[in-house]
């Protein structure tokens, strides 16, 4: 079969002909149509992620048909399109994840290839008002920003909502779930072209956290947030502690702006605020997420589709951060 393979961290993504896997008792085999990009593809080429391992198929989010099922499972799931949950072996415990989790992309072959085989439990049927390059862009960045919103933050209708870093997969899930749950919803964004399409999308407003008055200006426009997800946490988390109203809660799920350092805790206890921190989501999430996607008619947000050849094009627009929504590559 074709693949995409990273030799070791630095090198650019090669194609190359892999050997076509074959499913154990519980699993499936996946014949992909397409696949789709996260920030966790860029770290892991770069050497900033945990516990890198080379050659290595990169990929967690995936759509597909089942071409061949494991021993123990059901024959009539062959022929089926479906969508591949990510996020592997999370236990019983919804509070958190389990200590032999995983997520698909590393340590296991992921999903830039023609095939690749994932456990029968992670697979779920194909939301029918996606395309296949649609659903490809859901499972990671989806499941990531529905638990942080609704598992998370409980955020519910009427909730004035503020997402950071509008322009990103997860965001923009975030940003359009808040929107389909009857949320007002504000963005930051390094750029004014992406808070613009976030407000075609319907945001209310945005500012550019580049400029020095940004949580002024929303303070003013908003005159504050229930629920806050971010991605960024850093120096400029204490200006979201400055916008959380009373009882509010801030979520984040990344740190790509550093470590936390300078909070206030007197604003913090005084306010009453919840800061939780988020990653990926349990079967129930995801579960949760795809009828919430199905029930809203939710598409996802695709800034550019790259064919499987292609795939280093695509892991360069994502690290100039050019991007607007998911970049998706086409397999099949």
């Amino acid at each position: 079969m074709r693949a995409i393979i990273l030799k070791d961290k630095l090198q650019a993504l090669e194609e190359v002909e892999f050997e076509k896997p074959k499913p154990t008792a519980d699993e499936v085999l996946v014949k992909l149509y397409a696949a789709a990009f996260n920030h966790r593809d860029l770290w892991i080429q770069k050497g900033q992620y945990a516990g890198l391992k080379f050659p290595i198929i990169l990929g967690s989010d995936g759509c597909g048909n089942i071409e061949a099922v494991g021993s123990n499972i059901p024959n009539h799931l062959i022929g089926k399109d479906v969508i591949i949950n990510p996020s592997i072996a999370w236990g019983n415990n919804e509070k958190a994840q389990s200590k032999t989790y995983k997520i698909l992309g590393l340590p296991d072959n992921g999903t830039f290839a023609e095939y690749v085989t994932v456990p029968a439990t992670n697979i779920h049927e194909k939301p029918a008002h996606l395309s296949y390059e649609e659903a490809a862009a859901l499972p990671l960045g989806g499941l990531t920003a529905f638990r942080a919103l609704f598992s998370r933050a409980k955020c519910q209708a009427e909730d004035k909502v503020l997402v950071t870093g509008a322009g990103g997969g997860v965001a923009l899930f975030a940003i359009q779930f808040a929107l389909a749950a009857g949320a007002q919803v504000y963005v930051t964004s390094g750029s004014q072209e992406k808070i613009s399409k976030a407000i075609e999308l319907g945001v209310k407003g945005g500012e550019n956290y580049k400029n020095e008055d940004w949580y002024k200006n929303l303070k003013i426009a908003a005159t504050g947030f229930d629920v806050i997800v971010d991605s960024a946490a850093g120096e400029g988390f204490e200006k979201l502690v400055d916008l959380a109203n009373p009882g509010a809660t801030i979520v984040f799920y990344g740190g790509t702006t550093g470590n936390i350092n300078n909070l206030n805790p007197q604003k913090i206890f005084w306010k009453q605020l919840n800061i939780l921190g988020s990653t990926m989501g349990s079967n129930s999430d995801f579960n949760s997420m795809l009828q919430f996607v199905s029930k809203h008619k939710i598409k996802p947000v695709i800034d550019k589709v790259f064919s499987l050849e292609r795939a280093q094009q695509g892991l360069e627009r994502m690290a100039q951060k050019e991007q607007f929504g998911k970049i998706v590559l086409k397999i099949a």
